[in-house]
């Protein structure tokens, strides 16, 4: 399937005095997986809530399968799901009541919904758990109920805002799974996350806002490339001696003062690296150690995000 599932053109949310928002764009094809990161208060969630039309934008239009999110409130949400940070679920009911009584709201008779929930829980690895009350449930099985949830209606689109926010590494692996599952069925999935292992593992497009903007956009591997080929890794021995280096090395290096390291792009010849740590430490006295490695969404964030804050703080 091709085409575009989503599309924003210059939002922007205000609340009073705070503009969270600021004429942010996107385009997420058909069929792929989005992720939309950010550090905390960048406008992620925000975006989703205007996407999935809980929030109205002050400026600027948006469409979700060629529907006004505005205008067509009621048509988006028939073919949207939205699945948030913490599940939605009803404690007292057991995992397949719980997907039964979703299934009816969402307008099924009682045998599609029960199949369903039956197709969902055996699909999410619930099926054993299904007549357990879902207060029974651990973190990772309730937010996989929640993702089935979502799942009942077949929507063409499934906004997951922090899906795994709080699980443990395996209830993390299982849903990457099952999510992986989903838009190979064809469902456009919009991700907003904190992990950044989960969008490079999912995500066929990356989006990086901060301060409400879009600060840069592509594929993970183009968005690698923009850092660099290669990284150096430089720890120095304190803090006075951190200052000191941080003041000499060139535009486009990342410092950390809390670990005392600065990481800068190399081509990753010796001839290159020997000129740097010279340059940056002439005496061989202020660098404890140094390291190379290739550049990964960390790298990635912390350059753009950080370089959007001093833009900002120059503005």
């Amino acid at each position: 399937m091709t085409g575009t599932a989503i599309s924003a053109r210059g939002l922007t949310k205000r609340y009073g005095d705070r503009t969270v928002l600021r004429d942010l764009d996107l385009e997420v094809p058909t069929g792929s997986v989005f992720a939309l990161l950010g550090p905390n208060g960048a406008g992620k969630t925000t975006t989703v809530r205007i996407l999935a039309t809980l929030s109205a934008p002050d400026d600027g239009r948006a469409s979700v399968n060629l529907l006004d999110v505005v205008t067509q409130r009621r048509q988006v949400r028939r073919t949207i799901s939205l699945t948030g940070q913490y599940a939605a679920l009803d404690e007292l009911q057991t995992g397949a009541e719980n997907l039964r009584m979703i299934g009816a709201l969402a307008g099924l008779n009682r045998a599609q919904a029960r199949l369903l929930a039956t197709e969902l829980l055996d699909q999410l690895d619930l099926t054993e758990a299904s007549g357990r009350r879902v207060l029974t449930y651990s973190g990772g099985m309730r937010r996989r109920l929640d993702l089935a949830a979502g799942l009942l209606r077949r929507p063409a689109v499934m906004f997951l805002d922090e899906p795994t926010t709080g699980l443990d590494p395996r209830s993390r692996e299982q849903l990457w799974r099952v999510i992986g599952e989903v838009a190979a069925s064809g469902t456009t999935v919009f991700l907003t996350t904190q992990y950044l292992e989960e969008a490079d593992r999912l995500a066929d497009r990356i989006a990086i806002v901060d301060h409400g903007r879009l600060v840069v956009e592509g594929t993970p591997s183009e968005l690698k490339q923009q850092v660099g080929g290669e990284l150096l890794l430089v720890t120095l021995i304190d803090h006075p001696a951190f200052e000191q280096v941080r003041a000499m090395a060139p535009k486009g290096t990342i410092d950390d003062a809390e670990k005392l390291t600065l990481t800068l792009p190399v081509t990753g010849e010796a001839a290159e690296i020997r000129r740097q740590l010279d340059l940056l430490d002439p005496h061989q006295t202020l660098i404890r150690h140094f390291g190379l490695h290739r550049p990964d969404l960390d790298d990635v964030f912390f350059a753009f995000t950080r370089t959007s804050q001093k833009e900002t703080a120059d503005v």
